[in-house]
């Protein structure tokens, strides 16, 4: 399987968020799954099937998390030296050439984008359009509106 990048925050919040599963949900999950055991017919018995159910979504994300994590390549972006130039883990302030608008965008792993928190996929078309580019630079973004100009202001590796 190919390796997939991750910032470091995306990491930390896997593993933590996999810590959570393992050492709170689960053996909250296995206590209610006995205590509904006690009640007699499980046939019938609600809390039985909620808490498996609960257990099954559990184990299902540990073992989605525990992939993922398997398969990725923590990218610290603070120790590389990229010359000034836009690449995976960076922060990418920009100007739109048509609207005058400022954007800032990260770009990161799948995983981890979010637009509302102007985190975007690596795989995204604005991201594939950055890559390689440095500050003065104009990124060309094909948009369905039409190609979109954005020029890269300032290259931040925080």
């Amino acid at each position: 399987m190919d390796k997939v990048p991750m910032t470091v925050r995306g990491s930390k919040m896997l593993m933590d968020e996999l810590k959570q599963l393992k050492t709170v949900d689960r053996p909250r999950i296995i206590e209610a799954i006995a205590v509904a055991r006690e009640h007699g017919d499980l046939k019938e018995n609600a809390e039985y099937h909620a808490a498996r159910e609960q257990q099954s979504f559990c184990e299902g994300r540990i073992k989605e998390i525990d992939g993922k994590l398997g398969v990725a390549v923590v990218i610290d972006v603070t120790k590389q030296n990229a010359n000034g130039k836009v690449i995976f883990g960076t922060t990418v302030d920009l100007c739109d050439e048509e609207t005058g608008e400022d954007i800032t965008y990260q770009i990161v792993g799948e995983d981890e984008a979010d637009i509302k928190a102007n985190m975007i996929s690596v795989n995204s078309p604005i991201a594939r359009a950055l890559i390689g580019k440095q500050e003065g630079d104009v990124a060309e973004v094909k948009t369905p509106g039409g190609i979109r100009g954005l020029e890269v202001v300032e290259v931040h590796y925080i």
